[in-house]
């Protein structure tokens, strides 16, 4: 009896793929966080809170589910917004279902979190032109 072997394709275990863990945290380090996985949504906001807690022309921010979020140190919010008491660093909304990040807290650099909309864009800067993603004139859910 000759057996023949038939190539079968191998799928990759779910248990040994590693998730991805993200740390961020504030300026002078007193306040941490990580997230694990990947984002639910990463966008772009052009509103005027964001421009006023941020000081600049608009925030980039990534939201993950709560149950993927986990912070060490003092946090105070204000608004929904976390911060951290000693520097004054704006880090994340926490919020019962999703956590929104502002990416620019993350320890290494962002690169893989491309905006997937632009939200509040009635309020762009004239001198910067829009993302080729969705645009919408107020929240996503605005229209």
């Amino acid at each position: 009896m000759r057996l023949s072997l038939i190539p079968l394709e191998v799928q990759p275990d779910w248990r040994c793929q590693q998730m991805i863990t993200r740390t961020g945290g504030c300026l002078c380090g007193a306040l941490r966080y990580e997230v694990s996985g990947e984002p639910l949504r990463v966008g772009l906001c052009h509103c005027a809170d964001c421009r006023k807690e941020s000081g600049s022309s608009f925030v980039t921010f990534a939201v993950w589910p709560t149950r993927a979020f986990k912070s060490s140190g003092e946090v105070k919010i204000f608004a929904g917004r976390g911060f951290c008491p000693g520097c004054g660093s704006r880090l994340f909304n926490p919020g019962e279902e999703e956590t929104e990040i502002r990416v620019g807290s993350l320890d290494d650099a962002p690169a893989a979190l491309n905006p997937q909309y632009e939200i509040w864009v009635v309020r762009r800067e004239s001198w910067l032109p829009p993302l080729p993603v969705p645009q919408y004139p107020g929240d996503r859910s605005s229209g």
